[in-house]
C-alpha cells in the first residue's frame, strides 16, 4: 500500500470517525486525561531550561570541561529531536497510553540516575536517555488528547497543554535558580522523580488507550534509520556551526549530509508498505503550513529568548532567579492567553488567531530590538507580555492544524512532527541569530574599543574579547583597574546590545514571514476523527 493510498483510505473510512461511548468514571475522562498528561509534559518542558541554571554547579562539582557541559545540553537536545517522529510512530503502533507511561517512568528514572551520578560522563549518558524517553512522552500526550477530546473541545485542551509547556519552559530558570542556590544541583533532577511517580499513578488510573482501526502493523526500519541520521546531521550542524564556522567544511559537510539523507528518506517512503511518514500527509497545505509555521515561531521565540537571558544577567547584572522573575510577564501572558486562544480557534478557526499571534510576535520582536543598556523593567515587561500574547495562539493553533489535519491513526506521527518542528526551529533560531550576533560583534567591537581609547588588542586578544562580548560579558580580569574595567564594560555592553538589536530585527522579519504562512492554515480536516461531541 502506498503512502498516498494510506492517507486517502484513512480520510474516507468510517471507522476512524466512530463515536466512542461516553467516558464513565475516571478512566478516559477527557479533562482528567488532560491533567494526567500535563504532569508528564511539564516534567519534560521544565527540563529543557532548568538544567542550564545547574550547569555551572555541575561543572564545578564534577570538574567538567566546557565541552562536557555543552554535551549535557546537546546530548539531551539531539536525542529528543532525533527520536520524536519515530516515538510518535511507536505510539500509533502500540498505543499512546503505553508509550506515555514508559516515557514517564524512563524520564523519571534517568533523572534520578543523574542526581546520583558522580562523573560528568554518567550525567551525559543519562541526559541522552532523558531525551529518548522524553521523545516517547511528548507525541503520546498529543495523541491521547486527540483521541479523548471531542472536536469542539480539542482546541481548548491543546490551549491548556500549550500553556503548561510555555509556563514550564519559562519557569525553568526560576525554579532552577532557587534549587541550585538553596539545595543542590542534584535537586534539579531529583525533583522529577516524585513528579514522575505522580504522573505514572495518574496515568495508570485515568488514561485510556484508543487505537485507530487503521493503526500501523509494522515498522519502516530503513526509514527510521535514514530519518534519525538526517535529523542528527541537521541538529548537530546547527549546534556546532558557531564553533566551527558556518563556512567550515565540517559544518557544510553535516548540512549536506542532512539534505542528502532527507532526499533518500523521501524516496524510500514511496516504496514502503507502511512508511514512517506517509508523504501524502504533506499534500495537505494546512498541515504543511502548520509545520513550517511551528519552525518559524520557534526560530523567533527560542532564538530571541536565548539573548534575553544574557541581556538580563550579563548586561543588567541580575541573578538567574531575578532574570526569571523579569520574564514573568511572558510566562503569565502565555498562561492566561493559551486557553483563551483555544476558545477563539474553536469559534473562528485557526487562521485569524494565528496571523494575529504572529503579528503580535513580530511587533514584540521589533520592540525588543529597541532595548538599551538602561531600559526600564516596565518597558521590558510590555514587550515580554506582548510576546507571550502573540505566542499563545500560535502554540495552540499550529499544533491543532498539524494534528487535526492528520488521519487519526497517524496522530502520534503528527505529534512527533509538531515537536520536531519546534526543536529544529529553536536550534535554527539560536544558530542563525547567534551568527548574526557574532557578525555584529566582529564588525563593531574593534572600532568601539578604539573609540573608547582603550589599550590596543592583539588579534588573539580581540578574538577572545569577541567571544565574551557575544554573551554580554566584559572581557576583564582581576588585575584590570576599576576605571578601565568600567570603560571595557561600557564598550562590551554597547556592542552586545547593538548585536542583540540586529538579531531581534531578524527575528521580527521571520515572524512577519510566519504571519504570511499562517494565512494558508485552516481547521483540521480530520479533527472529527477523535472523540465524539457531547462526551464532556
Amino acid at each position: 500500500m502506498t503512502s498516498q493510498t494510506t492517507v486517502e483510505k484513512a480520510s474516507r473510512e468510517p471507522q476512524d470517525t466512530a463515536v466512542p461511548a461516553p467516558a464513565k468514571g475516571l478512566r478516559g475522562h477527557p479533562w482528567l486525561t488532560l491533567f494526567s498528561v500535563a504532569i508528564g509534559v511539564m516534567m519534560v518542558a521544565l527540563d529543557g531550561t532548568i538544567v542550564a541554571i545547574a550547569n555551572p554547579a555541575i561543572q564545578q562539582d564534577l570538574g567538567a570541561s566546557l565541552a562536557d557541559v555543552q554535551w549535557i545540553t546537546n546530548g539531551y537536545m539531539l536525542a529528543l529531536a532525533v527520536s520524536l517522529i519515530t516515538a510518535g510512530k511507536l505510539g500509533d503502533r502500540f498505543g499512546h497510553r503505553q508509550t506515555f507511561l514508559i516515557g514517564v517512568v524512563g524520564f523519571a528514572a534517568a533523572s534520578g540516575a543523574i542526581g546520583l551520578s558522580d562523573s560528568v560522563a554518567l550525567v551525559i549518558v543519562f541526559r541522552v536517555l532523558q531525551g529518548l524517553f522524553g521523545a516517547l512522552l511528548m507525541p503520546a500526550a498529543l495523541g491521547l488528547l486527540r483521541a479523548t477530546f471531542p472536536a469542539e473541545k480539542l482546541n481548548m485542551a491543546i490551549g491548556i497543554w500549550g500553556m503548561v509547556i510555555g509556563a514550564s519552559t519559562a519557569g525553568g530558570p526560576i525554579l532552577g535558580g532557587v534549587l541550585v542556590e538553596h539545595v543542590s544541583w542534584q535537586s534539579v533532577f531529583f525533583i522529577n522523580v516524585p513528579v514522575g511517580v505522580i504522573a505514572l499513578l495518574l496515568g495508570l488510573v485515568i488514561l485510556k488507550d484508543h487505537r485507530a482501526e487503521n493503526a500501523p502493523r509494522s515498522f519502516d526500519i530503513g526509514g527510521i534509520v535514514l530519518l534519525s541520521q538526517a535529523m542528527f546531521c541537521l541538529i548537530w550542524a546547527l549546534i556546532k556551526g558557531a564553533e566551527w564556522g558556518w563556512g567550515d567544511y565540517k559544518t557544510l559537510g553535516f548540512l549536506g549530509a542532512a539534505v542528502a539523507l532527507f532526499v533518500v528518506f523521501a524516496f524510500s517512503q514511496k516504496n514502503v508498505r507502511e512508511p514512517l511518514i506517509p508523504l501524502a500527509m504533506f499534500r495537505s497545505v494546512p498541515l504543511s503550513a502548520g509545520a513550517v509555521l511551528m519552525v518559524l515561531m520557534a526560530f523567533a521565540f527560542m532564538g530571541g529568548l536565548f539573548f534575553v537571558t544574557f541581556y538580563l544577567q550579563n548586561v543588567h547584572g541580575l541573578s538567574p532567579v531575578d532574570s526569571g522573575l523579569h520574564l514573568l510577564p511572558l510566562t503569565g501572558m502565555m498562561i492566561v492567553a493559551s486557553p483563551l486562544a483555544g476558545a477563539m480557534i474553536t469559534k473562528f478557526g485557526p487562521r485569524v488567531p494565528l496571523v494575529g499571534g504572529m503579528v503580535c510576535t513580530a511587533v514584540a520582536m521589533f520592540g525588543m530590538s529597541q532595548l538599551e543598556i538602561g531600559t526600564s523593567t516596565l518597558t521590558m515587561s510590555i514587550w515580554f507580555g506582548l510576546l507571550g500574547l502573540g505566542l499563545a495562539p500560535v502554540m495552540v493553533g499550529a499544533t491543532e492544524v498539524i494534528v487535526g489535519n492528520a488521519p487519526m491513526e497517524l496522530s502520534g506521527v503528527a505529534g512527533g512532527l509538531q515537536q520536531a518542528a519546534m526543536q529544529v526551529g529553536g536550534s535554527l533560531g539560536t544558530a542563525v541569530l547567534g551568527a548574526v550576533m557574532a557578525s555584529q560583534v566582529d564588525s563593531k567591537l574593534a572600532d568601539n574599543w578604539t573609540a573608547a581609547k582603550l589599550p590596543p588588542l592583539t588579534p588573539e586578544q580581540l578574538d577572545a574579547a569577541s567571544s565574551a562580548v557575544e554573551v554580554g560579558v566584559p572581557p576583564v580580569d582581576g588585575n584590570t583597574p576599576p576605571e578601565v574595567a568600567a570603560q571595557i564594560a561600557g564598550v562590551a555592553h554597547d556592542t552586545f546590545v547593538s548585536g542583540m538589536s540586529t538579531a531581534f530585527m531578524v527575528a521580527g522579519i521571520v515572524a512577519v514571514v510566519a504571519a504570511l504562512v499562517a494565512t494558508l492554515t485552516k481547521r483540521g480536516a480530520n479533527a472529527e476523527a477523535g472523540a465524539g461531541a457531547g462526551h464532556i
